[in-house]
C-alpha cells in the first residue's frame, strides 16, 4: 500500500475465475504489553480456496509450545516467559505438530488473522479491531511520509527508504538496528553469517543527516538521545555496537539445530562477538553525529559536551593503537587507514564544536593532536606505487573505506591524493559496477574469501562522485543501484554480480541510509556531503572535465611528493 508499511499480496485462482488478496500489516503498539501481526485475507471476485498453516517455535526454532484452546476458541501456545495467540474465524486443527486450517474466500468476504504476542503470565490481550486497526495503521503511515521532504530524483524511493529506517526504530528508546534478521549470509554457501538485529555507533552520522535533512527531526533528536545513553559510561569501555535498549552483554553463541539459509553453512549466529571489539572509527562517528546535531539545530545538552571531552580523553591515548577496523576483522589487528582518519574527525568536531558554538575546551592541544594525527596518515597511509590511500599502513591493498575521505573532511575532493584514490578504488575494487569492500582474497581477515559487492560503499562511490564534480557519473551511479531494490522497494547488504540477487541481512538501514543520503547529494541544494565535510563539490570547470583514471603509478607517485599534507583545517 502506497507510502505504508502494509503490504498487499493478489492471489488468482488457477482458472482466472477466482482473486483475492491478502493485507499483511502490524498495527502500532501504542504503549500496550502486546504486539500483533495481523493477515486479513479479501475476496475480490469469484472463490478462491485457501489454507492456512501455522508452525509456533520458540527459542529460535528449539522450543516446541503448549498449546491449548481458549474459552472462546483461540488458540494458545505457551513456552516459559512467551505466549502467542491465534484468532480467526477460520476453523483449525493440529497436524503433526502443526496448525492448519482449510477455507474459501467469496467476493467481498474479509477473513481475519490475528497473531499476538504478550507475556506467558499476563492475562489473555483484549482482541482488536482489525478493520479500524488497518485504518489507523494506514493513516499513521501516510501521514508520517507525507510529513518529510523528499530529493528531486527517485524521491518515492527515498521514502521507502525512510519508512524502512522508521520501521527499524524501536520506539521507546529511539534506537535504529542495523536489520531485523541475522546469519542471512554474505556469500551463499560461505560462513560469513552475522547477527544484525543491534545498533552500530558507526551509522550515527549518515543516520543523524538523513532524518534532519528529510525533515524527522523527532526522530533524529530520538537517535542522538538513544546514542548518548547507550555510549554513556567510561570511554574505554565504550561499545562498538549495543541492543536496541543501550543492552551491552551481546555475547556470540550458535544456533546448531538451524540449517544456514539455502544451505549456506553453518553457523546460525546470535550475538555479536565484535561488540567487544576495538574500532576507533567509532570515537569519530559519536563526536561527528553530535557536532551535526549542534549543527541541525536539535536541542543543546550540556551533558552531551562533558561526554564529549572525556571521550577524546581516553582517544588521545589509545588513537595510535592498532584495532579491528570498520569491517570488523577477525583477524590480526593493524593500523587502518579509515580508524585513524575517524580519530582526525573526533578532534576535528571538537575544535570545530568550540570555534562554532562557544564551548569550552584546550583548543590548541587538540589542534596539535589533529594535526599529528593528519600527518601520520599521509605519510603512513599514503602508498605512492598505488598513487592511492592503502586499507592499512605500509599496505600495498585497497579499501573502500578511502572514498569517506573526502566526505569527512580530512582532504578536499580536488586534492590529488583523493582523486589517485577515487581512481585506484574504481580500477581494483570496481566489479560489474558496483564496488566490494576489499578484496576477501588477498586480505587477512580471519575468514574464508568471498562476499558480494557492499551496496552503501557503491554509494559512497557516487558520493564522491558528487564532491568531485562527476555529477552525471554520480546519477548514473545511483540509478543503477535503485534498481536493486526489490518490488517493495527494500534493499540487503550486499548483491551477488553473477547471480543478481541480493545477499546478507534484509532490509540493512545502513544501504537504505545510504541511498537517501546520495539521493541529496545529488538532487537537493542540501548535501549530506558538504555538510560533513565542510567542502563544497568542485566547481564547473572541474564538471566539464574528463572522469579520472588512474594514471601510472611512478609519475602519480612524484606529483604527490610534491603535495603538501592539506586538510579542512
Amino acid at each position: 500500500m502506497h507510502n505504508t508499511l502494509i503490504l498487499e499480496t493478489e492471489f488468482t485462482s488457477a482458472d482466472g475465475t477466482g482473486a483475492a488478496v491478502l493485507v499483511d500489516f502490524m498495527p502500532l503498539r501504542g504503549g500496550r504489553v502486546s504486539s500483533h501481526l495481523v493477515r486479513l485475507v479479501i475476496g475480490k471476485r469469484g472463490s478462491v480456496p485457501m489454507r492456512t498453516e501455522l508452525i509456533i517455535r520458540f527459542g529460535y526454532g528449539g522450543w516446541v509450545p503448549w498449546a491449548t484452546r481458549s474459552e472462546s476458541g483461540d488458540l494458545i501456545a505457551i513456552a516459559g516467559p512467551d505466549m502467542v495467540l491465534l484468532r480467526t474465524p477460520v476453523e483449525l486443527r493440529g497436524e503433526q505438530m502443526t496448525t492448519v486450517g482449510d477455507f474459501v474466500v467469496s467476493a467481498g468476504q474479509r477473513v481475519p488473522f490475528v497473531l499476538t504476542y504478550a507475556p506467558s503470565h499476563l492475562p489473555l490481550p483484549e482482541p482488536i479491531d482489525v478493520d479500524a486497526s488497518l485504518r489507523s495503521t494506514k493513516e499513521f503511515w501516510q501521514a508520517w511520509a507525507n510529513a518529510g521532504r523528499t530529493p528531486q530524483r527517485h524521491p518515492g524511493i527515498v521514502v521507502r527508504s525512510l519508512i524502512t529506517l522508521k520501521a527499524l526504530t524501536y520506539a521507546p528508546h529511539g534506537g535504529i538496528i542495523a536489520a531485523p534478521t541475522t546469519s542471512l549470509p554474505e556469500q551463499l554457501g560461505g560462513s560469513r553469517n552475522w547477527n544484525y538485529r543491534f545498533c552500530w555507533l558507526r551509522d550515527a552520522t549518515l543516520t543523524l543527516l538523513s532524518l534532519m535533512n528529510a525533515g524527522y527531526y523527532d526522530e533524529a533528536r530520538a537517535w542522538r538521545d538513544w546514542l548518548l545513553r547507550a555510549a554513556a559510561g567510561s570511554p574505554e569501555q565504550i561499545q562498538i555496537m549495543y541492543g536496541v535498549t543501550g543492552k551491552r552483554w551481546l555475547a556470540e553463541r550458535e544456533v546448531p539445530w538451524l540449517d544456514g539459509y539455502e544451505n549456506s553453512k553453518k553457523p546460525v549466529r546470535i550475538g555479536n562477538a565484535a561488540a567487544d571489539q576495538l574500532q576507533l572509527d567509532v570515537y569519530g562517528e559519536v563526536m561527528d553525529a553530535l557536532h551535526q546535531a549542534r549543527a541541525g539545530g536539535l536541542q543543546y545538552l550540556a551533558a552531551a559536551w562533558e561526554f564529549q571531552r572525556s571521550l577524546l580523553g581516553h582517544l588521545e591515548s589509545v588513537w595510535r593503537t592498532p584495532d579491528d577496523g570498520i569491517w570488523e576483522v577477525r583477524g590480526e589487528r593493524r593500523h587502518f587507514t579509515h580508524s585513524k582518519v575517524m580519530a582526525w574527525v573526533a578532534f576535528d568536531r571538537a575544535i570545530k564544536s568550540v570555534e562554532s558554538f562557544g564551548l569550552e575546551g584546550p583548543l590548541e592541544h587538540w589542534r596539535r593532536i589533529r594535526a599529528e594525527i593528519h600527518e601520520e596518515v599521509c605519510r603512513r597511509a599514503f602508498n605512492t606505487n598505488l598513487g592511492a590511500f592503502a586499507q592499512a599502513y605500509d599496505s600495498d591493498l585497497l579499501d573502500a573505506s578511502a572514498l569517506l575521505i573526502p566526505q569527512v573532511g580530512f582532504l578536499p575532493a580536488d586534492d590529488a591524493r583523493v582523486q589517485g584514490t577515487v581512481a585506484a578504488i574504481e580500477r581494483r575494487l570496481l566489479r560489474g559496477g558496483f564496488m566490494l569492500r576489499y578484496d576477501t582474497a588477498a586480505t587477512e581477515d580471519g575468514l574464508p574469501p568471498g562476499e558480494g559487492a557492499f551496496l552503501p560503499s557503491s554509494f559512497w562511490l557516487a558520493d564522491a562522485y558528487v564532491l568531485s564534480g562527476r555529477t552525471a557519473d554520480a546519477q548514473r551511479l545511483f540509478d543503477r543501484l535503485v534498481g536493486l531494490c526489490n518490488d517493495v522497494g527494500l534493499l540487503a547488504e550486499e548483491y551477488d554480480i553473477a547471480a543478481q540477487r541480493l545477499l546478507g541481512n534484509f532490509p540493512q538501514a545502513f544501504s537504505h541510509i545510504a541511498l537517501v543520503n546520495t539521493a541529496f547529494n545529488i538532487g537537493d541544494a542540501t548535501k549530506p556531503c558538504e555538510q560533513r565535510s565542510g567542502h563544497k563539490r568542485l566547481g564547473a570547470a572541474a564538471k566539464r572535465a574528463r572522469p579520472l583514471r588512474e594514471p601510472a603509478a611512478a609519475s602519480l607517485g612524484t606529483e604527490i611528493n610534491e603535495i603538501p599534507a592539506k586538510s579542512a583545517q
